[in-house]
C-alpha cells in the first residue's frame, strides 16, 4: 500500500488575525441566549446522581435490562434522545428533497477513475447547498464508498468564512468575550484546510483507495456549519446566521452535529447513484472531523464509522480522560462549546453527573462494523478512555451478533491522518463486507511503556531534524 495517500494533516485551530490580551483568571462568562426546541426537557445536573461508573447502554431508563433485540430498538431511541439533547443539539429532520446535479466529470488516472463534482440541493424550498467531490473507480460497480469530511473538493467554490473567534485556539475561555477582535474581517480559507487543486491531484491522493475498489465523496465540513467561535453582541454564536442553520431556526444542534448532518445528506445522494454500493458506505475524518464522523454514525444507520485521532469529545470516555494530559469535557467546554449542545456545559466540572459517556455514541452504530483509529503519540487521546469507550459498546454488539464488529488501530503517528489508517479503515471493511480477513488484529491498545517509548522516539525525532 505503498501508494496510499499520505495525508499529514495540521490539524490545530484557526488563529485570530488581531491577538487580545489573555483573559483573567474566573472572568466572568456572557452567557449564550437558550434556543428554543421540541425536544422535551430532561433533567438538569442537579437533579442528575452521581454515576463515578460508565452509565449501563442495555440498562433502559426505568431500569429494565435489554435481553431481546425488540427492546433494544426501544432502548436506542432513548439514548438518541439523551444523546440529542445533553450533546448534539437537536437536529432538523432528514429533508425529502436532496437532488443531486453532476458540474464537472473528467476522467483520472489514466482512466482509472472518474471524478464528479456534483452539488446536491435540499431543504427548505431547496435553498440550501453542498458540493461534493466523488472520485470512483472505473469498471463495474457498484463501489463501497468513503465518505470524508475534509477540504473544498476541486472545482467547487470556495465560501466565504466568518473570521474565528477574538481568542479562539488560545487555549482561553471563548465565553468571556462577544463580538470581533480587533481588524477582524471574513478570514481567508487558510492553505492548511485547501485541499488538492485538480481532480487528478485529488486522485493521485486517493489513488490507492481505487485501486481497491473503493470510492471517495469529499466534502468540507465548513459548507455546512462554520468552524468558529465567533459570538454576536448579543451572546449568541455567529455560526448560527449562515450556512445551514438560518434555515432551522428551532434547533440547536451545535457544530458537530451540522457536520454529522452535512455527510448524511451527501449519503442521501449517493443512494441515487448506481455507481455507488448504498449498503456499503464509510464516514470519516481526522480531529474535530473526526468527532462528527462518530455522531454522523451513531446518527444515521447506513454508515460504517471509522472516526480519526478524535480526543476529547470523540471517543475517549469522559470519565476515563485526564490523564498523561488527554482532553477532558472541561477542557473541550472551555475552548469549543459551541460545538455541542448548549445543556451540555452544565456538566463542566461534574463529569460524574453525565446520564451517558461515549460508548453511547460506539452503541448506537451496532450492527455497522466500526472502527477507530488512532496514533499511538497523540496525547490528546488517552488509550484508555478510548478501550472503556468501546468496552461498554461491546454488550450492545454482542447482542445483535456482531461480536467482531468492533475495532481499533494504533498507528505509529501523533495527531494526523495517515496511510496507515487508511490500510487499516479498508482492511476492516473488507473484513467485515468482503469476507478478506486481515493479518492483523484490531483489539490491541499499547501500554504505559509502549506510550512513554514512542513518545520519547518523536520527541528525539524531532529534536533532531531541528539541528
Amino acid at each position: 500500500m505503498n501508494r496510499m495517500p499520505l495525508l499529514l494533516w495540521s490539524l490545530c485551530a484557526v488563529i485570530a488575525p488581531a491577538a487580545l490580551p489573555a483573559q483573567a483568571p474566573g472572568q466572568k462568562e456572557i452567557p449564550v441566549p437558550p434556543i428554543r426546541t421540541s425536544l422535551p426537557a430532561l433533567p438538569a445536573v442537579s437533579a442528575l446522581p452521581v454515576r463515578a461508573e460508565m452509565p449501563d447502554v442495555m440498562v433502559m431508563n426505568d431500569g429494565t435490562r435489554v435481553t431481546t433485540e425488540k427492546q433494544w430498538r426501544k432502548r436506542r431511541e432513548e439514548i438518541r434522545r439523551i444523546l440529542e439533547y445533553y450533546v448534539v443539539g437537536r437536529m432538523p429532520p432528514a429533508p425529502r428533497n436532496v437532488k443531486g446535479f453532476v458540474e464537472k466529470n473528467e476522467s483520472v488516472l489514466d482512466g482509472k477513475a472518474v471524478y464528479r463534482l456534483v452539488r446536491i440541493t435540499f431543504g427548505p424550498n431547496s435553498s440550501l447547498t453542498l458540493h461534493v467531490g466523488l472520485l470512483v473507480p472505473a469498471g463495474k460497480g457498484p463501489h463501497p464508498a468513503v465518505v470524508m469530511m475534509g477540504s473544498t473538493p476541486p472545482g467547487a467554490p470556495e465560501l466565504k468564512r466568518l473570521p474565528p473567534g477574538p481568542n479562539q485556539g488560545r487555549g482561553q475561555n471563548v465565553l468571556t468575550v462577544i463580538g470581533p477582535g480587533p481588524d477582524s474581517k471574513s478570514a481567508p480559507v487558510p492553505a492548511m484546510f485547501r485541499g488538492p487543486a485538480t481532480a487528478e491531484a485529488f486522485a493521485q491522493r486517493h489513488a490507492a483507495v481505487v485501486e481497491r475498489g473503493y470510492a471517495v465523496a469529499m466534502f468540507n465540513p465548513n459548507d455546512c456549519a462554520e468552524d468558529t467561535t465567533l459570538r454576536n453582541m448579543d451572546g449568541s454564536w455567529a455560526f448560527r446566521n449562515t450556512r445551514f442553520y438560518p434555515a432551522y431556526p428551532g434547533y440547536d444542534w451545535g457544530i458537530l452535529g451540522g457536520w454529522a448532518w452535512g455527510a448524511s445528506r451527501v449519503a442521501d445522494y449517493l443512494q441515487t447513484d448506481k455507481s455507488i454500493d448504498k449498503k456499503k458506505l464509510i464516514v470519516t475524518g481526522a480531529s474535530r472531523n473526526g468527532k462528527a464522523s462518530m455522531i454522523a454514525a451513531a446518527f444515521d444507520s447506513r454508515f460504517m464509522g471509522a472516526p480519526v485521532v478524535t480526543g476529547g469529545g470523540g471517543m475517549g470516555a469522559y470519565r476515563f480522560a485526564g490523564p498523561r494530559g488527554s482532553e477532558t469535557l472541561d477542557v473541550m467546554l472551555m475552548k469549543y462549546p459551541n460545538w455541542f449542545s448548549p445543556h451540555l456545559l452544565q456538566f463542566r466540572g461534574r463529569k460524574e453527573r453525565l446520564p451517558f459517556d461515549q460508548h453511547w455514541f460506539v452503541a448506537l452504530c451496532t450492527p455497522q462494523p466500526f472502527i477507530t483509529l488512532e496514533g499511538i503519540t497523540d496525547t490528546i487521546s488517552l488509550p484508555e478512555a478510548v478501550k472503556q469507550t468501546l468496552a461498554g459498546a461491546q454488550p450492545a454488539y454482542d447482542l445483535l451478533g456482531a461480536k467482531d464488529r468492533l475495532g481499533v488501530n494504533f498507528a505509529a503517528h501523533g495527531h494526523a491522518f495517515t496511510a496507515e489508517d487508511w490500510t487499516a479503515m479498508l482492511d476492516f471493511a473488507d473484513w467485515h463486507w468482503r469476507g478478506k480477513r486481515p493479518a492483523k488484529r484490531f483489539d490491541a491498545y499499547p501500554t504505559e511503556t509502549e506510550l512513554d517509548a514512542a513518545l520519547a522516539k518523536a520527541k528525539a525525532a524531532a529534536a533532531a531534524k531541528k539541528k
